[in-house]
């Protein structure tokens, strides 16, 4: 199973539209994962005829719906997957009588997940931390404060490999290959 990661687009939707377009026709992903910012963008993602799990930005207000979600975990292949906008607890998250809470800190320390994939902070990186792969795809931003160019992420269950990837000419920055326990 393939796996592509989407995260802060912030109205960047032909950016997310070009790199949705480039995983599903090149790289036949079978799962479109956009990670916040902005929530409603990834109605754009809806042309591509592939799955989408979606969850909020930190600062949009459906993370403080009760009816969003705003960390997932899903199983894939018999790999459970953390998908949350940010690595840790947010002083934004709503208590937990409110909303479901998952700690992202959490459930890795504990390995309850194989993968996390989160985003939030704009800046694209693939770690193992204590037997976890964290992908963080940075951002879809045509300009971005923190000098990062547009990227975007790839998980690939059956060769055990994670990428981040460029939007402009679709080069691999990162990867990680065999570190999917």
């Amino acid at each position: 199973m393939k796996i592509g990661v989407l995260s802060d687009s912030h109205q960047h939707l032909d950016n997310l539209r070009e790199a949705a377009r480039w995983l599903v026709e090149e790289k036949k992903v079978d799962l479109l994962v956009h990670l916040g910012d902005d929530f409603d963008d990834t109605k754009v993602l809806e042309e591509f005829g592939v799955e989408v799990i979606k969850v909020p930005g930190v600062f949009e207000p459906y993370y403080q719906d009760p009816q969003v979600k705003n960390r997932i975990i899903e199983e894939f292949e018999g790999k459970k997957i953390l998908i949350s906008h940010t690595e840790e607890l947010h002083q934004n998250d709503p208590p937990a009588e409110v909303k479901e809470l998952i700690n992202p800190q959490e459930v890795m320390a504990k390995k309850e997940v194989h993968i996390a994939l989160v985003g939030h902070t704009h800046i694209p990186k693939i770690e193992e931390r204590e037997g976890v792969l964290i992908l963080n795809p940075g951002h879809l931003k045509s300009e971005d404060k923190k000098g990062y160019a547009p990227t975007f992420g790839l998980i690939d269950l059956g060769k055990n490999a994670a990428y981040v990837i460029t939007l402009e000419n679709k080069v691999t920055i990162i990867k990680k290959v065999s570190v999917i326990r």
